[in-house]
This record gives structure tokens, C-alpha cells and sequence, in this order.
């Protein structure tokens, strides 16, 4: 059994108190990893607060510079970290689509690589024979990044690379239920940055509140569900912190009756089920006009009768399990909900029966807003289709949600698609796909689903503070 132990100023930590970490395809202990104490985390904050001061001394090309070899690193250890995503998490090695474990790590190398060349120039706002006015971006100071289990690596490299690369230091406390391909990233970075610059503590229960309590810490990124992230907008109150909060989402997408449902049922499907449905990002709720309703649940319906859910280790595995068992018990209660709601299943419906957290991919037709599969983030391998007749009414019904993260609308005519694209209360909208994102492009949500952007040089602005800067002439 590997052990694994929190890096704080370049160092191993190990503890006395440790966690098991389960592979959720077979329920077995993969390994241990330390608790870390209120005195871990003094001394991973005040390590980061010592190297801010060098690191973000250095120049703009020496940041980059090392943020390059931080992307080298990820593409050069690609199968060491696929594996260990593979068993913390249970997706599959390479899955469907090829949006597996190799997927993930491939995503977390070219978002480095691309943020490694993103810049924060000096904006001049006038410069007159009197006077010159610039704004200025600074770093601020230490960040604490607090990452959700979903895609362990590739966030937590969308939380700290753009921190560093504008020369804050960072904190990091991964899942506890996926900690493994994370401390390995942390610990094998450390012999390419300073001391300090990145550290990452482990645990459970309350390391999270201590640290978006943490007076050491300036600025808390977070990835989870909405209900965490009210919860660290509370605990980061009395420090005013900043904050940058990606919380979930109960993405609708539209179906307008000029699609053909054979061409978009591909899109449709991987949109929904990428990483099992395990995205805050996914379609899931989708309204289709009835007029191509029953062709497309049969479309969807013969993709999903296609595919394989098994262990993430095994070849031929197209979806591993749902990640934990609380998760899983959520999504069973949905499915039931649904049922007990006069819910027609097309496929899927109840938990396979075993070891590991296994539940198939699930079609559900005939059920509609109220019923809490559509009401409520599932977050799982379950899709709720939804008949409508006026489009009008499906805007409104996918407006009618707290959750404003993305959406999309599917149709022909794309004059009429960015029309209605425009009216969607979410802070991503597609057209004629769903879910993709890229690092030269922000993202975030509204409403519940949180607020602040990441990615691109929007992104990159989130960690700092601007410093107008006047400038006499006479």
C-alpha cells in the first residue's frame, strides 16, 4: 500500500490520525492519508505567506517558465496520475468517447499549458501632457483552493495554476474521498517550485471551515455543491475573504422540433453522461418539443443500451460507478421519486446489485418540473426528458430553477437559437451542444450556482487586487 503524506514547504507530512480512501468499483481501502491538525495548516499557511514574497517577485517569464514545466510534468506522468484517477474516482481508464481518466489528466495538461501564456498587461486609462493613469494587477497573497471529487486533478489545476501564475502562493485541500492523483501532482511539482509556493493538506469534517476561516488566507476557490459553498461565504465573512465560487448546476437544454433526433442524440448524450453524469456542467434536464419526443427517447435510448458501466480498471468499460455511496443512495432516491411520480423508465432505474457504487445509465420519460428529478441536481447517470408543446413555456420552465450554470438549444436555425440562448438565466449557453468549455474562454454561473469566472484572462483578474496608479507629469 502506497503512502501518501501532505507537502508543506516542499516537505512530506506525515500524521498520526489518517482516513481511508475507498475505489468506489470495489469498496476496498486503496490506501491512508493523513488528518491534518489546526498546526498543519498554520504552518501550510504561514510557509505560503513566506514564499509570496519571492514568487511574486519574479518575472512575468519566470512564472511562465515554471508553470510550462509544472504542464510538462502532468503530460510526462500521465498514466501514474490516469491510474490513480481511475481508482480513486472509478471512472474508466478510457471510457466513452475517450473522456476517461486519460481525458481528465490531458485536460489538466493543456489548461496549464495554455494559462502558462495568458497576460495581465498595464492598461492605460489616459496619458496626457499632465498626467499618465495605469491600473495595475497584484497578486493577493495566499490563495486556498478547496476541490470537489468529480475531476480531483483537472480542477485542482484550474484553481491553482492561474493563482501562481499571477504570483500568489496557494493552500490546497483536495477531497477526501479522492486525495490520491492530487497529492501525487503537489508532491511531484515540488522539486519545480520554491518551497511554500504549493502546499496541500488533507482531512475531513472541518479542515474545509478552518480554512476559509483562516486570517493567513486571502482568497478561498472552491468547486462543490451550492449548500458548502453558502457555508464558506459564512466561515470567510469575518476575514473578507475573496471568493470565487463554482457551485452546481441543473443545466436545461431545449429541443426545438426542427432537429433531426438521430444527428443530435450523440451530442445530446454525451453532453448528459460525460464522467457519469458527474459534472456540474452536464445537461440535466432536457425539454423536447412533441413533436420529435418519441424519436428522440428512442435515439437516446439505443446510444444508452449501447454502453457498458463497469469498473474504470477493466477494458471495455464505457462508465465506472458513481463515485460514493451517499451519492448513490441520492440518486436511487431520485429514481424512485420519479417512479413513485408515474415516471416512465426507457432504461436503467436501480442500482446494480454487488460491491462498488454501480448504477447503469438511466433514461426517465413521462415526467416533468415538480418531480424532484428535475427540480434537483441528480449528479449521476440519470437524465429526466421532458415533453413541452410552446417554447416560450420551456424557457420559463428552465428559468424556473436557483441553479444558473449552463444551458443549451438545439436547432436549425441558428438566428432563432441565439435569440432564445439569450434568454436563459445561466452564465454558459450552447447551441446545439453542451458542456464544452475551453481555457480562453470564462466560465461561471449565476444565481445559486455561484459567482466569479475562471479561465482565460477573466479568470486570471479573479487573483488579484488593481492598483490605479496616477502619475504627475508636471
Amino acid at each position: 500500500m502506497t503512502e501518501y503524506a501532505m507537502i508543506i514547504n516542499g516537505e512530506r507530512i506525515s500524521t498520526e490520525e489518517q482516513f481511508a480512501v475507498r475505489n468506489p468499483a470495489t469498496e476496498e481501502v486503496i490506501t491512508y492519508c493523513p488528518v491534518a491538525t489546526a498546526e498543519d495548516l498554520d504552518h501550510a499557511v504561514d510557509s505560503a505567506r513566506r514564499a509570496f514574497k519571492s514568487w511574486s517577485a519574479l518575472s512575468e517569464d519566470d512564472r511562465k517558465q515554471k508553470i510550462r514545466e509544472l504542464a510538462a510534468l502532468l503530460e510526462n506522468n500521465a498514466e501514474e496520475f490516469a491510474t490513480l484517477l481511475s481508482l480513486e474516482q472509478g471512472k474508466p481508464l478510457h471510457g466513452f468517447a475517450n473522456m476517461g481518466a486519460f481525458f481528465e489528466v490531458g485536460g489538466a495538461q493543456a489548461w496549464c499549458q495554455a494559462t502558462a501564456e495568458m497576460d495581465l498587461p498595464i492598461e492605460v486609462v489616459e496619458d496626457t501632457d499632465e498626467q499618465r493613469v495605469e491600473i495595475h494587477r497584484k497578486p493577493l497573497g495566499v490563495v486556498g483552493s478547496i476541490t470537489p471529487w468529480n475531476y480531483p486533478l483537472m480542477i485542482a489545476i484550474w484553481h491553482v495554476i492561474p493563482a501562481l501564475r499571477v504570483g500568489n502562493t496557494v493552500v490546497l485541500k483536495p477531497s477526501s474521498l479522492t486525495p490520491l492523483a492530487t497529492l501525487r501532482f503537489v508532491e511531484l511539482a515540488n522539486s519545480i517550485l520554491p518551497p511554500g509556493v504549493l502546499n496541500i493538506v488533507t482531512g475531513e469534517g472541518g479542515l474545509g471551515r478552518k480554512i476559509s476561516s483562516h486570517p493567513g488566507i486571502d482568497k478561498i476557490v472552491f468547486t462543490g455543491s451550492t449548500g458548502t459553498g453558502v457555508n464558506i461565504m459564512k466561515n470567510a465573512a469575518d476575514t473578507l475573504k475573496r471568493l470565487t465560487l463554482e457551485l452546481g448546476g441543473n443545466d436545461a437544454g431545449i429541443v426545438l422540433p426542427d432537429v433531426n433526433p438521430q444527428a443530435i442524440a450523440p451530442k445530446i448524450f454525451a453532453g448528459a453522461f460525460i464522467n457519469n453524469g458527474q459534472t456540474c456542467a452536464a445537461l440535466k434536464r432536457l425539454y423536447v418539443h412533441e413533436d420529435i419526443y418519441d424519436e428522440l427517447c428512442e435515439a437516446l435510448t439505443a446510444i444508452a443500451n449501447s454502453v457498458k458501466t463497469g469498473n474504470g480498471q477493466e477494458a471495455g468499460s464505457d462508465f465506472g460507478p458513481v463515485q460514493n455511496r451517499e451519492q448513490l443512495d441520492y440518486v436511487c432516491e431520485l429514481a424512485d421519486d420519479a417512479r413513485a411520480n408515474g415516471a416512465r423508465f426507457l432504461c436503467g432505474g436501480e442500482a446494480i446489485e454487488g460491491p462498488g457504487y454501480f448504477f447503469p445509465i438511466t433514461l426517465v420519460a413521462d415526467v416533468s418540473d415538480g418531480v424532484r428529478l428535475v427540480d434537483e441536481e441528480p449528479f449521476g447517470p440519470i437524465l429526466p426528458i421532458i415533453r413541452y408543446s410552446d417554447v416560450d413555456d420551456a424557457i420559463r420552465r428552465a428559468n424556473d430553477n436557483p441553479n444558473g450554470l449552463g444551458g443549451s438549444i438545439w436547432s436549425q436555425n441558428l438566428e432563432l437559437a441565439q435569440q432564445l440562448a439569450s434568454r436563459l438565466e445561466c452564465g454558459t449557453v450552447w447551441i446545439n451542444n453542451h458542456g464544452a468549455i475551453q481555457p480562453n474562454v470564462p466560465f461561471g454561473g449565476v444565481k445559486r450556482s455561484g459567482f466569479g469566472v475562471e479561465f482565460s484572462t477573466h479568470g486570471l483578474e479573479e487573483y488579484t487586487s488593481i492598483q490605479s496608479v496616477f502619475i504627475s507629469k508636471n
